[in-house]
């Protein structure tokens, strides 16, 4: 497969009073097309600021993307200028945000939300565009959609909401969409429905998609792939499949066994990760995870892992020092 997206040394820094936040702090990686790829980690590892990168959309200031390249069908998009960056957005690159109700315009109809871009991107006439507006409500599960384009995002349940923040973002049948936490104010079974909607209209559409959550229930049931970030930076890559079977990173071994499983004992307590993550204006030079990492040795106390191939699967990168005897380690340690 061809490579959609390119990302290569992200960084992305922000100036307070208190320092510079490294909220990115160097990221590569690369989506091919027809790609589900997960991005999971703990609140404040980056996920978000990464797409928000991407996208340009990085408020600036205290924001800045200090270095790096966005390489999204072989053009950098840091390197273009607002205007065709414009064209890029909803058109090319959809993102449905985290929240819907702070994403959709209040004072705005659901159907002039929905109009407004197909009229930008697509050159569509007024009515044109309010055809198409409810061919995707209906696309997207919502019944009576030329009702719907009447009303206001307040009067609209969660759910409905952010099937319309689908339905826009993939109203112009982009290449790649992005869903920021998109299940984030959803109850259960809403968030099961919305995510199967995506990844059925991802294939149905042809679109790569890039999932983040701090779930990884989700990553499992719906990502090829699955990118670990912590503390801005990524600590590991593989599989769906192998991450869950062979965690090599002992983030993502806490990770997974901090989550609830129907599987274990009644009564069985989880197993969190001890500790806060590290000051992002203060990062040490050693390795981020080191002082939370019940495996850790003097070196990762002084060095600063890189991701490196680890196991038989070429495609599976840790950013450990003992990512090879880490299952090993792991079981003694359990037993």
């Amino acid at each position: 497969m061809a490579k959609l997206l390119e990302v290569d040394n992200l960084t992305t820094h922000f100036e307070t009073q208190d320092g510079v936040v490294k909220a990115v702090d160097g990221i590569s990686y690369s989506l091919e097309e027809g790609e589900i790829v997960g991005i999971v980690g703990e609140s404040g590892c980056g996920k978000s600021v990464h797409a928000l990168s991407i996208m340009r959309l990085v408020a600036s200031p205290p924001g800045k993307i200090v270095a790096g390249k966005v390489l999204f069908e072989g053009e950098d998009l840091l390197g273009i200028s607002m205007a065709r960056m414009r064209s890029v957005r909803g058109n090319r690159i959809g993102m449905i945000f985290q929240e819907p109700m702070t994403s959709l315009n209040p004072v705005l109809s659901i159907g002039r939300q929905l109009t407004e871009t197909l009229e930008l991107h697509m050159s569509m006439t007024r009515q044109q565009a309010l055809t198409r507006a409810a061919e995707l409500l209906a696309m997207v599960g919502i019944p009576d959609p030329e009702r719907r384009l009447k009303d206001y995002p307040h009067q609209l349940s969660g759910g409905m909401r952010q099937r319309v923040m689908i339905a826009m973002a993939i109203s112009c049948s982009p290449r790649l969409m992005i869903a920021d936490e998109p299940t984030t104010a959803l109850d259960v079974t809403i968030q099961a429905q919305v995510l199967e909607l995506m990844r059925s209209l991802a294939l149905e559409l042809g679109m790569s998609l890039i999932v983040i959550t701090h779930n990884l229930g989700v990553v499992a049931r719906y990502a090829n792939r699955v990118i670990v970030m912590y503390a801005g930076n990524i600590v590991e890559t593989s599989t769906a499949e192998e991450i869950y079977h062979n965690p090599r990173h002992p983030y993502t071994l806490g990770l997974l066994k901090s989550v609830p499983r129907l599987d274990e004992p009644t009564g069985e307590k989880l197993d969190p990760i001890e500790g806060l993550p590290p000051d992002l204006i203060d990062l040490p030079e050693a390795c981020a995870f080191a002082p939370r990492c019940r495996f850790a040795i003097d070196r990762c106390l002084k060095e600063s892992p890189t991701l490196m191939d680890v196991g038989e699967e070429a495609a599976h990168q840790s950013a450990c020092f003992r990512a090879a005897e880490l299952n090993e380690v792991a079981s003694e340690t359990t037993a």
